[in-house]
């Protein structure tokens, strides 16, 4: 869990013929569900209606969730706080796109999982059970959009 929760990940969608956008997350889950048995290979993540990246994954088929050595916290850092809507923050972290199944990812990567939408809902307030954390979380009302993905391609640095 403490590679999404405290080292993050980016959530990239679109590809190189229709262009693409990233952001950085550190919520989402890795699971099985919706199968036989073992249940299909499954990432889920939140997007907040207002990023940019958002306009990609609802218009694509795939989407990718990049992880990174340590050493790029400072490019994370940066591209969660800055909108593609406004520059080209990709080149100006210097990472590299690379592209694969019709999406985007990131050659500087350790991980990536290549992840076909299954699913996406937003989230409502009249699902919370503990309603304080509409107020701590959800201070503007911006709920998220949930994104269920099933893990079809898995690529490694060697």
């Amino acid at each position: 869990m403490t590679k999404i929760s405290d080292e993050w990940m980016m959530i990239t969608a679109g590809n190189e013929a229709n262009g693409f956008n990233t952001m950085t997350a550190s919520w989402g889950q890795l699971g099985a569900l919706w199968a036989d048995n073992k249940g299909r290979p499954t990432a889920i993540m939140y997007i907040r209606p207002q990023r940019f990246t958002k306009e990609f994954v609802d218009r694509e088929d795939y989407f990718t969730l990049s992880f990174f050595g340590k050493e790029y916290k400072r490019q994370l850092a940066y591209i969660g706080t800055h909108s593609g809507r406004d520059e080209d923050k990709i080149a100006k972290m210097e990472l590299t796109p690379a592209f694969d199944m019709n999406t985007t990812y990131f050659k500087e990567a350790d991980l990536v999982l290549i992840c076909r939408k299954l699913y996406a809902a937003p989230i409502v307030p009249e699902g919370f059970v503990d309603k304080s954390i509409i107020d701590s979380m959800y201070p503007e009302r911006d709920f998220h959009t949930m994104y269920v993905g099933e893990i079809e391609k898995v690529l490694v640095k060697e």
